[in-house]
């Protein structure tokens, strides 16, 4: 006799350990991966529970970093993950993204090239593509702004000075710092990486508005052009 699999329900899981009442009772940080994805769902389908299929999609993206750049399209391919589930997600993760960017608000300190690169790590180091943002700066190396200027692959003829100082113009601001991301993961500055620097640097000191560094972005994992010894020298 051929046995039949039943799979389990949040539903007929014991109250401690269903992902809403761990939640409530220890905090959001105990909870794994799959579980907060699996409040964001809400429910699973008749087949699975919302935390089996949360584990799915977090196996199908290939983990947080791929869900973090994907899109709703991309989650409705997944079986069992409907619009409404898709835009659910997306939603919960843009909301996280969106928390935090407020951190400029609080004017945080940069004294280090590790500070800038924290700053921006978790934002950057998932993204698919190459994105280049600045950080503005008072006359205390404190952000006063943080904006994203150019998407796609960067090179000297993408990244315009003119946009780069406009913008730090029109904060009035001291210095800039400027980051952008690798999605290869692998930190290591190309040549046109070294030629935008030097670009940046040498209209920096016409205008008056210093720039600071440039930081490549990997994995968890980060360069300074400056630190590397790539800036121009006087």
């Amino acid at each position: 006799m051929a046995l039949t699999y039943e799979p389990m329900m949040i539903r007929d899981l014991p109250k401690e350990e269903r992902p809403r009442e761990r939640l409530t009772q220890l905090g959001a940080s105990s909870l794994s991966n799959a579980e907060l994805v699996a409040i964001l769902l809400r429910t699973g389908t008749k087949a699975e529970s919302a935390v089996s299929l949360a584990q799915r999609i977090l196996a199908e993206c290939s983990g947080l970093r791929g869900l973090a750049s994907a899109d709703y399209r991309d989650l409705v391919r997944v079986h069992g993950v409907g619009v409404a589930k898709a835009l659910q997600i997306i939603a919960g993760i843009e909301l996280g993204r969106r928390i935090f960017r407020i951190i400029p608000e609080e004017r945080v300190g940069v004294c280090s090239p590790q500070d800038a690169a924290d700053y921006v790590m978790d934002e950057l180091s998932c993204l698919s593509q190459e994105h280049f943002v600045c950080l503005f700066l008072n006359t205390k190396n404190r952000v006063i702004d943080k904006q994203c200027l150019f998407v796609g692959t960067l090179n000297s003829s993408v990244v315009h000075p003119r946009e780069v100082f406009r913008e730090a113009i029109r904060r009035s601001c001291a210095a800039i710092i400027c980051l952008h991301n690798h999605p290869s993961g692998d930190p290591t500055p190309s040549k046109e990486d070294i030629l935008v620097t030097e670009r940046l640097y040498e209209v920096g000191r016409i205008v008056g508005i210093e720039l600071l560094d440039h930081i490549i972005i990997g994995d968890q994992c980060f360069v300074s052009l400056k630190e590397k010894g790539f800036f121009p020298r006087l």
